[in-house]
């Protein structure tokens, strides 16, 4: 199954913006810091805007900042925001449906891969943009500013 970097790109670009002490923070800079092209975070900041977890600011000095306080950004809405694919993918081609598997295998697995999905919306509700950032502090030595 292809994955997408989408949800960690924007993950590490909130938390960029959570230690920034409200300074904006342009999208080459930002960029810069995920090892990415600017259009990918122009991308990704359209759509955590549309999500209400980023704003931009006009003009000299512009840029992005959090919309609300990371505290208050789960890890939930961050994948919620940016990953428009269903967790689990079945099938690309329908199964042979005269098949006893082929024809009953897809809704065998729903239950399964629903209490899956479930279970992974449960753990990111459970962290915010916030926790990420108090951790990049720890790791890398330096004081937060207050969130």
């Amino acid at each position: 199954m292809p994955t997408s970097t989408r949800f960690a790109v924007a993950i590490h670009t909130l938390a960029a913006l959570a230690v920034s002490a409200d300074k904006p923070l342009r999208s080459e800079d930002l960029a810069n810091s995920a090892n990415t092209g600017p259009v990918v975070i122009r991308g990704l900041l359209s759509r955590l805007s549309e999500a209400g977890l980023t704003k931009s600011q006009l003009g000299a000095g512009g840029g992005a900042l959090l919309a609300r306080p990371a505290n208050e950004i789960r890890l939930l809405d961050v994948y919620e925001a940016v990953e428009d694919t269903e967790l689990f993918t079945l099938h690309r081609s329908p199964p042979c449906a005269e098949c006893p598997v082929g024809g009953n295998i897809q809704e065998a697995m729903r239950p399964a891969l629903e209490q899956a999905r479930k279970a992974l919306e449960t753990e990111l509700s459970r962290f915010t943009i916030a926790d990420i950032a108090v951790e990049v502090s720890r790791l890398g030595k330096f004081t937060l500013p207050p969130m």
